[in-house]
């Protein structure tokens, strides 16, 4: 086996109106089988649309803060804190200020947008 690693500054990078994803680890990017890591960048005042992802994901804030809604639920995460998102509950990200985070999750995760097909986005697979 020989280990692939992903260097700094080497990540897929994917701009949306919501987010900078930068995709560290995937199954289409080194050796991740069926995990994928990326981090997530957010303005203040960004937020992603209310969404379902199938499977659960890992949010850790690196910086900044970020609220996270989940069901009825919602929770605020600052540096250092780190949340476990169920599968299958609408969620949105908001950022409260400018901030950073990874996620995990697996990598053919499918993301649903109301009104939209479900897909596996970019920075997931």
């Amino acid at each position: 086996m020989t280990l692939l690693a992903t260097r700094g500054g080497c990540g897929r990078r994917t701009d949306t109106t919501n987010a900078v994803m930068t995709t560290l680890a995937s199954p289409t990017q080194g050796d991740a089988r069926v995990l994928s890591m990326w981090q997530v960048d957010m303005r203040r005042g960004q937020r992603d649309p209310d969404h379902t992802v199938d499977s659960e994901q890992i949010w850790h804030v690196i910086d900044g803060e970020l609220a996270i809604s989940v069901g009825q639920e919602s929770v605020r995460l600052a540096a250092g804190d780190t949340l476990v998102v169920p599968e299958a509950l609408v969620r949105q990200v908001t950022a409260l200020s400018d901030a950073t985070a990874f996620v995990c999750g697996f990598g053919d995760a499918l993301v649903a947008v109301p009104g939209e097909a479900a897909t596996t986005p970019a920075w997931m697979g």
